[in-house]
């Protein structure tokens, strides 16, 4: 699965990069916090989620203004440039209704477009977004504000990644060392400490309370429960401004969720139950060389109609263990939901005919 990466102009000019993938009814994600179209592709920390939002769609996304390989030198960054963005890239990208997907930030820029085209949107599914930034949250998220901003000052560009590093263990504090050096290094990569603070500044001022009660499109709100850069309780927030929204919480406390962890099959089970697709991978065999060869040796006991607790015994493993394979396992083949665990299996005896 490879993707394809355009360029369009917004209405000032800026030069937008986007990138599709996938193939099946479009879902587009609006631009989130530090990201770079082709280090992403590679990501310890992004790929798993490309993967599953390409697999069974086609997932659109793009970088945002002054970050990876749309233009870095820009004038205007706002909460209007950023909506208008997202108006240029869904042109651009020839999509006509689609579902609309908001990480963090980019949850409120979501809200935005829906109250604007709800003629173009099948579902809005909100992850570990607020309708209102820091700054609006009391004197205390103003104190974090004006510390993370110093932060970025502080230490961005520099090759130590000590000030980067705050943002690492915030956006994944549960990530392995090879997952936060990576975050770490995205950010320099992706922008300049300048522009930076510039976003992160304008994302303090963010507030769609009022634009939320606006909204008709079908909404999916989903927070991780231990957040630790949005606390839970403006995702509940976010969802009692939504008429109608759903809100589900996830037992996390990683701001992006990483592909080994329960969480992540619960969103992935969650975001097909809402929008009522399959992956296009579920076939006999599919994936089954990408596992492990513990992985496969919990999957093989799996198919044979073990519980987890015989196959922890069988293999001298803790039970918390073979939950954890099966996550990377259920990542790795695609599978999700309470049928994941038959269609795993399934998919393993599949692959062992002649």
């Amino acid at each position: 699965m490879g993707q394809k990466v355009g360029y369009c102009a917004a209405p000032d000019a800026v030069k937008l990069a986007y990138a599709v993938h996938g193939g099946g009814p479009p879902i587009v994600r609006v631009a989130t916090w530090m990201t770079h179209l082709e280090f992403d592709w590679e990501s310890p920390v992004w790929r798993h989620w490309l993967d599953a939002l390409g697999d069974g769609h086609t997932l659109v996304r793009y970088d945002e203004r002054g970050c990876g390989l749309s233009d870095r030198d820009v004038d205007d960054i706002s909460f209007d440039a950023w909506v208008a963005d997202l108006e240029a890239v869904v042109d651009a990208a020839g999509v006509d209704r689609f579902a609309l997907l908001g990480v963090s930030a980019g949850a409120a820029v979501a809200v935005a477009y829906a109250a604007r085209h709800p003629e173009r949107l099948t579902h809005l599914v909100l992850y570990g977004g607020y309708a209102r930034g820091r700054t609006l949250r009391g004197a205390g998220e103003r104190r974090l504000q004006e510390a993370l901003v110093a932060a970025i000052s502080a230490g961005w560009a520099t090759p130590d990644p000590t000030f980067r590093h705050l943002f690492s263990m915030l956006y994944l504090p549960a990530g392995t060392a090879e997952q936060m050096g990576w975050y770490d290094d995205l950010q320099r990569h992706a922008t300049s400490a300048a522009t930076a603070v510039r976003l992160y500044n304008a994302r303090g001022r963010l507030n769609v309370m009022e634009l939320a009660a606006r909204v008709r499109t079908r909404t999916l709100v989903v927070h991780a429960a231990e957040d630790r850069v949005v606390p839970v309780d403006e995702g509940r927030l976010l969802a009692t401004l939504l008429p109608g929204a759903q809100l589900v919480l996830l037992e996390s406390a990683n701001h992006i969720l990483l592909s080994d962890e329960p969480a992540w099959a619960n969103f992935v089970a969650e975001l097909r139950a809402f929008l009522g697709t399959e992956p296009a991978t579920a076939r006999p065999g599919a994936g089954i060389d990408e596992l492990s060869p513990r992985e496969l040796d919990v999957l093989a006991l799996v198919a044979a109609g073990l519980t987890n607790e015989v196959i922890a015994e069988r293999l001298n493993l803790s039970v918390r263990t073979v939950e954890r394979h099966l996550t990377n396992t259920y990542v790795k083949l695609r599978v999700s939901g309470k049928a994941g665990r038959a269609a795993a299996a399934a998919r393993f005896s599949g692959a062992q005919r002649p």
